[in-house]
Order: structure tokens, then sequence, then C-alpha cells
């Protein structure tokens, strides 16, 4: 099936991203520790993530220009976290540091058996966006606004601005905010977490959610990824779903599996692949960025990503 819109190809950037970054203080254990005990964990990392500033990491590793607006502490961690990105290319002239705020940070557990992640975060409330203070010039600047939701009066702003302009917008979403539903008519592509559709609905069956969603916004595409059983999308009454993709060596890791498939399914999309390979993308760079500790250090270039999909490299794999 074909993307149900036209994507710009005059504009200064591929995509833009508008939210998140954190720094994440990944903590590996041999099992997750039942309440009440003690564990020594085998492996820590920190490391760059949040949802909108690794997917714009991944798509510029990709091989496409993008931009990143969002907020920095001015603590240690802010620092790290905007040398991380800046490392990789990503356009930061929208990008702020906000004097005396920490940074974003988080906390998370990985169960050594399955690479499953437990995140415990927090986010101070001096990183966040008036309607008002969003960086609306950017919005017009990209062929596509990714966002993931937080602030979401401030994402009203922007996806408006990115629509006057032509743009497509596309949404990370993992949970209900202050003015959310203002904001989900003006999302193009809604692709979400498991939980989220029903937690917006209140319908349990992860079919019916997704049609009650594109019923109530009018999203051209809503949509789920789901861990190991991979990724599904509705578009113009139909379902397309996606298998996962078999992590080469084993899962280390999936914190950020959920950005890289946004990443891989917007790099579709700027391809003007149809619906399935783009969904396929989107695996594939999840799978990818699952190899190794953290959000992105493994996620793939664009030579890597044509490699792992090769009928060869697929054969490899399952041996």
């Amino acid at each position: 099936m074909r993307i149900p819109f036209q994507i710009s190809e005059q504009k200064d950037f591929d995509a833009v991203g508008f939210g998140l970054n954190a720094v994440d203080h990944l903590i590996v254990v041999p099992e997750y520790p039942a309440f009440d005990t003690k564990v020594r964990f085998t492996e820590y990392e920190k490391s760059a993530g949040g949802q909108t500033a690794s997917a714009m990491v991944a798509l510029q590793r990709l091989g496409f220009k993008t931009a990143y607006a969002g907020r920095f502490g001015s603590d240690e961690d802010g620092r790290f976290g905007l040398l991380a990105i800046e490392y990789e290319g990503v356009n930061l002239d929208f990008a702020e540091t906000i004097d005396g705020a920490n940074n974003q940070i988080a906390f998370i557990i990985i169960d050594a058996r399955s690479g499953e992640r437990t995140i415990i975060w927090d986010r101070d409330e001096r990183l966040s966006y008036r309607p008002d203070e969003a960086p609306v010039e950017l919005a017009a600047r990209g062929r596509v606004l990714h966002v993931d939701a937080h602030d979401p009066p401030a994402c009203v702003a922007m996806a408006r601005a990115a629509r006057a302009a032509g743009a497509i917008v596309t949404a990370d979403i993992d949970n209900i905010y202050e003015g959310l539903p203002e904001l989900l008519p003006f999302i193009d592509v809604l692709i979400s977490s498991a939980e989220f559709p029903h937690r917006l609905t209140g319908i349990s069956d992860e079919r019916a959610s997704l049609i009650e969603m594109k019923a109530r916004y009018g999203c051209a595409i809503v949509g789920a990824t789901l861990g190991a059983r991979g990724a599904v999308i509705y578009c113009e009454g139909q379902f397309i779903e996606s298998a996962a993709c078999e992590v080469p060596g084993g899962c280390r890791d999936t914190t950020g599996a959920g950005d890289a498939f946004h990443a891989g399914f917007i790099y579709g999309m700027l391809g003007e692949e149809d619906l399935e390979t783009c969904m396929r993308l989107g695996n594939a760079v999840a799978a990818l960025k699952c190899r190794s500790l953290g959000g992105r250090s493994a996620l793939p270039t664009s030579d890597e990503l044509r490699e792992f999909l090769s009928p060869r490299a697929q054969a490899r794999i399952r041996q």
C-alpha cells in the first residue's frame, strides 16, 4: 500500500524533531531483582537518549539532513547530551540550554536474559515549552516534523506550522499528557507504544482501539510498536502487520527500540517506499539498535541497514 500523502521535496531539512532528549544511566543485571533484595550489576554505561533526539540521530546516520529543537540542562548531564547529538551532525540551531535546570535523566535496569528494560526517569519542569516558546520557524523547514507529544500545547503550535508549510507530522507517543487530545488531529502518522491505544480509548482489543483512534482523531496512519511481535498499523481501512527482525548476536538492550523504529519508518517514507517496506525498515533499524547497550550506540548507517536486509545476511542470521 502506498503512503496516503505527498512528501515535499523542497525543504532545508529532511526531518526536524521537537521533543525530548535525555541522559540514560544503564545498569545490566543478571535478572530483574525481586522486591527487598540486593543484586550486583554486571555492566554500567552512561548514554545519550530521549525519544525525539535519538530519532533524529538515527535519521542522520541513515544519510538524511536533520535538525533537533529541545532543551538541555546546564548541568554536566546537559553538556554530555548536547555534545553527543552535536557529534552526530544533527543541526542544533534551535536547541537551547536552560541556565540552572537539570537535564532529563533516566536510570534504566536491563535484564541480561532478554535485553528488556525498566525505566525510572525525571524531567525538570524548567525544560518544558509554553506554546509561545515553540520554535515554529523550524517546523516549517522540514519535510517531516517528528514529535513525542511532551508539552502538547507547544506541539500543537509546531504541528500547525508544519502542516501549513506542507510537511508531514509524525508522532511517537507512550502516555497521555494534559492537552494531548488537542494535538492528535494534527498528526498524520501516529505510531505509539503498545499500551497507548488502550490508555487513550479504553478499548482493550488491539485492532479495535486503533480503529477508534483513527475515527476520533483522523490521523492518516495509526499504529503501535509491539516489541518482540514487531508492529501493526491501520490505514485506509486495512491493517498491516510486520514481524520483528531477529537481532544479530541476540538482543542486549531494548532501550530506544521504539525511537529507532520511528526513524526507520520515516526513512522509508522519505524514500517514497510503500507502507509494508516502511514497516520492515522500522523493524530492521530497531533490531540493529538492540545489538548493544544504549539508545544510540548501535544505530545503523544506510549501508549497514541494506546489508542487514539482504537475503544473504538474513540467511546467515537464521543459521
